[in-house]
């Protein structure tokens, strides 16, 4: 099995992380991983942030001559920002004479700031907000991008859309998934698969920030061709869907995951819910999926279908009301440079914790120290598959 961790500061040195577990074998490049951070990068409703960093990955260990080693894989994206920091997020204390900083104590609504204050007894808000920053799912989806090249190699692929900004929905039910797949070059700004609702989207985006506000709102990620099998339903901490639904939480900004048509199944008749089963012969197939792809906590052979839902960014243009920690007068939130909406980013972070979800059930399942071990346990499996 697979874990990670990560470690920095939004505006320190550098974001890295640490990717235990990866068989040996893997074949991995450079261009396997920057091609996902350049689609963190893109979209409408960026701040000024995304002008100033490269976001260039280095790999620093776990790979040789472009396979995986099976030791740790060590990464690194420098803060091309921090030089314009180095006072404030100087590791060191600061010597120099007349040298203050200002200390940050008026915390913002819907952020971590006051909470962690609170937990962690700071004097100023800089000390949780620098760590708080979604700046470090930049190394979350680098992670991701090498699970996601991991599950490729045995035909499972991964993408999302964005299916609403705002009050903006995307109407449309049916999701051909070689179109979700190729959004990135049909669709960049917003990635969503029809272009008029992606033009009335990017127009709240305007609208928003025009009006100094910001915006969330809800993508899907599909990750096709998961084998039956994946998870358990014998232990609470094993089913699948409770870990992919505590993954994608984690996800700054994120306040609901769906699976399937959850939220709709609520309100409905069993009998209008739950999905047939049918087989041509050869497969046993669902007729629906609306259960999307997870029964029991196990997959069904279906694709896996999550929806994930963002809250409104919390740095606001015209900032909200909130207290001076230090007086405990009211006052103005501080105002932090920040994007107007991540929708149209969100997808590829959803997509590499996903991603680490699902590598890390295969593995538990099929895992061996190297590809070729795994590949010979997967056929196995499958062979057995055919004999139900």
């Amino acid at each position: 099995m697979i874990r990670f961790l990560t470690a920095g500061e939004s505006h320190g040195p550098a974001e890295v992380a640490i990717l235990e577990g990866i068989p040996a074998g893997l074949s991995l490049v450079h261009h396997d991983i920057q091609k996902e951070l350049e689609k963190r990068k893109s979209g409408a409703g960026r701040g000024g942030r995304g002008k100033i960093e490269s976001d260039t990955v280095k790999i620093l260990s776990g790979v040789r001559n472009g396979k995986t080693l099976g030791s740790p894989i060590a990464l690194l994206v420098d803060n091309m920002d921090h030089d314009n920091w180095n006072e404030k997020m100087s590791i060191e204390p600061l010597t120099s004479e007349g040298v203050k900083l200002k200390h940050l104590t008026n915390p913002r609504p819907g952020h971590a700031d006051l909470a962690g204050v609170i937990k962690y007894h700071f004097d100023d808000v800089r000390s949780v907000l620098e760590r708080a920053s979604a700046r470090e799912t930049v190394m979350r989806v680098a992670v991701g991008a090498i699970c996601k090249k991991l599950l490729a190699e045995f035909k499972m692929l991964i993408a999302s859309h964005t299916v609403q900004i705002g009050k903006v929905i995307l109407e449309a039910e049916e999701r051909d998934f070689h179109k979700i797949v190729s959004v990135d070059q049909t669709d960049p700004d917003i990635r969503c698969i029809e272009m008029n609702t992606s033009k009335r989207m990017k127009q709240a985006i305007i609208d928003a920030t025009m009006s100094k506000d910001t915006l969330g709102g809800v993508i899907e990620v599909i990750a096709s061709r998961v084998p039956a099998g994946l998870g358990s339903y014998v232990h609470y901490d094993r089913k699948l869907d409770g870990l992919i639904a505590g993954a994608l939480m984690s996800i700054p900004s994120v306040k609901a995951v769906e699976i399937g048509t959850g939220v709709a199944n609520a309100s409905d008749l069993g009998s209008d819910v739950h999905d047939e089963i049918i087989s041509d012969g050869h497969n046993i197939r669902r007729k629906t999926n609306r259960a999307g792809g997870l029964e029991g906590g196990v997959t069904n052979g279906e694709n896996v279908v999550v929806r994930v839902y963002h809250k409104p960014l919390s740095s606001l243009g015209s900032p909200l009301n909130t207290i001076d920690l230090k007086t405990k007068k009211a006052a103005k939130a501080l105002l932090e440079r920040s994007d107007i909406c991540v929708i149209p980013r969100a997808g590829v972070i959803s997509e590499a914790m996903l991603s680490f979800v699902l590598a890390n059930s295969f593995l538990e399942k099929f895992g061996g120290d190297s590809m070729a071990e795994i590949n010979g346990n997967y056929l196995s499996y499958l062979g057995n598959l055919r004999n139900l």
